[in-house]
């Protein structure tokens, strides 16, 4: 009997002999389910098949973590880049950074009033050096002179909570009254005003009563006159001699820029005013959470693409740094060296340089950072010469400085042998470099060129990574 030729799938799939119908309904729909399963795994496996294409296409991206205390300067370093890379960026998001000018200079003012009350029994007293604690008359007229400038920037800084609330929802964030308005990553972008055209601002048709406009929103028009309005007084404040005499005894202290803000209230209260570049470099805004930017760079006939990442420095934040590390090429970390007479202000026990040193010195033992490129800022030394110029003693706040001489070349070179030690006793690989750079970073010119240095250097390593040379 001839062999006759049979298909062994169409064997295998055949129908059970003496199948029922129910049986085979309840056979089509497992068959169809199979069928089902099968093309959900070709689908993922597709998916995942593209996601390790286009890894591979971008796995030499190179991935910069910004890293440091708040304050430090990391956001105002990611301007620099921004301002470098995609300027045009920066200039699309020129007028969403009114409001932030405003908050800080509010925030100046409500500082300096705050600390006028809490040193009034000084403030106004005569010169004690010969035992007259009276008040003079002409003590007297300055604490009349005071009294009537609270009363005249009262309409002013009645709006600083409404803004703050409306830059913190305006960016899903919260409003903090001690360090402002917390943000997250892409408030620019949203709508924070009442009014869309200020081009047709009319102080006449402002309602006083409503100053923020209707359903709560900030009324810009009204924001924009009172600066206008206040500007005399807020000059006439700043510049009073209760006031030059409260900073010179160091009763004020001004955060990094914000003395720079007040200084130029003849422009920021103009009708019209648009910041500057200086402007947006020098405010200061917390961002929540993780910010990421893009910056394409050629690098021979290679277009990468240069993602920064700036992550939150405040104590509370720093636990987001660590999924970050992995895959990281590069590190930027700022130390602010001028802080040197500041204090944590989640701790006030904790001096800002020993909290910057020792969170460096847990970034050069943490073993997912072995093979990553280490640069060091050492930030704001503009405000360091300043403080040294005012005759601010460093060995008061630092006592191992002992009696070294209380000059820049001296203290600067301090801090940096004392980060370079820690980078030296506990990195995990002994043979990786560290590259310091003096810094400040609100100075475009050079702080551009340090960009361009850093970048050099770390492409060096990255073409090295990549066997591109």
């Amino acid at each position: 009997m001839p062999a006759v030729d049979i298909d062994p799938l169409s064997f295998a799939i055949r129908p059970p002999p003496g199948e029922t119908e129910q049986a085979r309904q309840q056979r089509l729909q497992r068959e169809t389910d199979a069928k089902l399963r099968s093309n959900r795994i070709d689908d993922l496996l597709r998916a995942e098949r593209e996601a390790l294409k286009r890894k591979r296409g971008t796995e030499a991206d190179v991935k910069l973590l910004l890293l440091g205390q708040a304050e430090s300067g990391k956001s105002t370093l990611q301007k620099q880049f921004q301002l470098l890379y995609t300027p045009e960026k920066l200039e699309t998001e020129r007028a969403s950074w009114k409001p932030v000018v405003y908050i800080n200079f509010l925030y100046s003012i409500r500082h300096i009033l705050d600390a006028l009350d809490e040193e009034e029994d000084n403030a106004y007293m005569s010169d004690k050096s010969n035992g007259d604690y009276r008040r003079s008359q002409k003590a007297e007229l300055y604490q009349r002179q005071i009294y009537n400038l609270k009363l005249r920037l009262a309409p002013l800084l009645s709006i600083e909570e409404s803004l703050a609330q409306t830059l913190a929802s305006a960016g899903h964030g919260l409003a903090s009254a001690s360090r402002g308005p917390l943000v997250r990553t892409g408030w620019q972008s949203r709508r924070m005003y009442s009014n869309d055209d200020f081009d047709e601002f009319d102080a006449q048709i402002i309602d006083d009563r409503d100053p923020y406009g209707q359903a709560g929103v900030i009324n810009e028009a009204m924001m924009v006159h009172l600066f206008s309005e206040s500007a005399e007084h807020v000059q006439e404040l700043w510049y009073h001699p209760i006031v030059r005499t409260l900073i010179k005894r160091r009763k004020v202290r001004l955060e990094d820029s914000r003395e720079f803000f007040l200084n130029e209230i003849a422009r920021i209260s103009s009708p019209h005013y648009l910041p500057s570049t200086d402007d947006i470099l020098r405010c200061r805004l917390q961002t929540l959470g993780v910010a990421e930017y893009v910056f394409p760079i050629n690098v021979g006939r290679k277009t990468v693409q240069w993602k920064l990442y700036d992550v939150g420095g405040s104590r509370g934040q720093r636990h987001a740094w660590v999924p970050f590390f992995e895959d990281a090429n590069a590190i930027i970390f700022l130390a602010p060296i001028s802080a040197f007479d500041q204090y944590l202000e989640e701790d006030f026990k904790i001096n800002r340089i020993d909290d910057s040193l020792q969170t460096f010195t847990s970034i050069c033992a943490n073993q997912l950072l072995k093979n990553v490129h280490l640069v060091l800022f050492l930030n704001k030394i503009d405000i360091l010469q300043h403080k040294l110029n005012v005759g601010i003693k460093v060995r008061k706040y630092i006592t191992s400085f002992g009696n070294r001489p209380n000059e820049f070349h001296e203290v600067s070179e301090y801090f940096r042998a004392h980060f370079c030690q820690a980078h030296r006793k506990n990195s995990v690989d002994h043979k990786r470099a560290l590259y310091v750079h003096m810094t400040s970073v609100v100075d475009t010119r050079t702080t551009q060129d340090i960009i361009t240095n850093v970048r050099d250097s770390i492409f060096r390593g990255y073409l090295k990574d990549t066997s591109l040379v």
